[in-house]
């Protein structure tokens, strides 16, 4: 299996359903963004990446791939970069909150999980949300004990699609870069996995992601991460 022996994961989508979780937290700061005015606050969830019509986040939009600071500078253009430094430290700490207390697992991903580290695999997470964000989802998920690390995008120099969760994980874990296989639902998992030298880039539609869009960029398409464990033991 191309000496895979570390997992990153990413998190919203991959671990977390990401519509269940992230809709109503979304329009509430966008409510916020907007004054109040929920006409105005439409706008700026659709410009984000938020579909109405279709009920579901777009697959690599702003909501999706991006993080906290990509939002804030797309609904607040004018503010200065002091005043939007405040609001993407307000927006970490709404979504570190409120994203790991209402954080909804997606089906047999806990299940996966303690299969992967009982079979040894070192496992970590590689998200655009802050650190915080991701350590605090995964101890609501109950599945902190089995993860080495999450990198926020505050974590790292470069946030995805950059490699920089990829090279510190393999700092942390000695692990090659080639050793890691990179799991997302979305095309800036797979290119931070192309992009870092990991051994394998796994797409799973379980997001926001598409069979159409992640197809190109990745070496096996799964379901979900439930999957994971067997694909791993049937490609050994």
């Amino acid at each position: 299996m191309r000496g895979i022996k570390g997992i990153l994961f990413d998190k919203d989508g991959t671990l977390v359903d990401f519509q269940a979780t992230w809709f109503a937290i979304g329009e509430m700061m966008a409510l916020k963004a907007a004054d109040g005015d929920r006409e105005r606050a439409t706008v700026l969830m659709e410009a984000a990446g938020y579909d109405f019509g279709a009920h579901c986040f777009k697959a690599d939009s702003v909501f999706a791939a991006g993080t906290n600071a990509d939002i804030v500078a797309l609904w607040y253009p004018d503010a200065s970069d002091a005043e939007q430094a405040k609001l993407v430290k307000m927006f970490d700490e709404v979504s570190a909150e409120q994203g790991s207390a209402q954080a909804v697992p997606l089906p047999g991903s806990k299940d996966a999980l303690a299969s992967l580290h009982s079979a040894g695999f070192r496992l970590g997470v590689a998200t655009n949300d802050s650190t915080s964000g991701a350590e605090k989802t995964l101890l609501s998920l109950g599945v902190a004990q089995m993860f080495d690390a999450a990198y926020g995008y505050d974590a790292v120099a470069n946030p995805k699609p950059a490699p920089d969760s990829i090279h510190a994980f393999s700092d942390l874990t000695g692990l090659k870069p080639s050793e890691i296989a990179m799991v997302g639902d979305n095309r800036h998992d797979l290119e931070m996995a192309k992009a870092g030298g990991a051994g394998l880039a796994i797409a799973v539609l379980s997001g926001t992601g598409t069979r159409e869009s992640l197809t190109p960029m990745a070496d096996v398409v799964l379901d979900s991460i439930a999957d994971l464990p067997a694909f791993l033991a049937r490609e050994a």
